[in-house]
């Protein structure tokens, strides 16, 4: 391995120890709460290596953002919702591998764009948006089942592939608050359950 290999190497572990120091304090205390100084602390990184890879801590939480995108994306690509061959039932085994995932500590099972954005909203327009795009890009991954549910089960008025994807989403961040503020997983993983319901009513109408 070349010299600048080698330093390319090290440059992108220091980078990865920043963003999963950040994942992990992030979920844990909420953005405004995690210091620079932490992150630090928790990756082994000077505060000099920081700011060598990230130039505030507005461009790593955006960094954080899209890293969770990409770690979270083999998740779900590989998980076996996707086996059934029946549409509806693919929708259906997505929430269940949702709710399988809500257990442990809330800091383990919650999201962190959900975590991220209910704080960072109205101060960093940067921030939001790699969370809108992390949020509403992983609800994409979703309308193509539920697009086939519709063309197989018929049209339901006033709702669309998309609309209902990203009600998915509504369900499950509105749930992590929820088990944020009841101290639990419990009430989060009924609000799964309820979601199930619904989309099954609602297809077989």
């Amino acid at each position: 391995m070349s010299r600048d290999a080698i330093d390319n190497a090290k440059k992108e572990s220091v980078r990865t120890r920043l963003l999963e120091a950040a994942l992990t304090s992030i979920r844990r205390k909420g953005y405004s709460a995690t210091t620079v100084d932490e992150l630090c602390a928790i990756a082994g990184v000077t505060k000099g290596g920081f700011f060598h890879h990230f130039k505030s801590k507005e461009a790593l939480g955006v960094a954080a953002a899209d890293y969770w995108s990409q770690m979270t994306s083999g998740l779900f690509a590989n998980a076996p919702y996707h086996e059934p061959e029946d549409p509806l039932e693919r929708v259906l085994a997505y929430i269940d591998f949702r709710s399988a995932l809500i257990d442990g500590p809330i800091e383990e099972f919650s999201c962190l764009v959900g975590t991220m954005v209910q704080e960072a909203y109205g101060s960093s327009d940067a921030i939001r948006a790699a969370c809108d795009a992390s949020i509403s890009g992983h609800a994409a991954t979703l309308e193509a089942d539920v697009e086939a549910a519709m063309e197989k089960y018929g049209r339901i008025e006033g709702v669309t592939a998309s609309s209902l994807a990203i009600h998915t989403q509504a369900v499950l961040q509105g749930g992590f608050i929820l088990a944020k503020a009841k101290g639990g997983p419990e009430i989060a993983k009924e609000s799964a359950a309820h979601l199930k319901r619904y989309i099954t009513l609602l297809f077989k109408h």
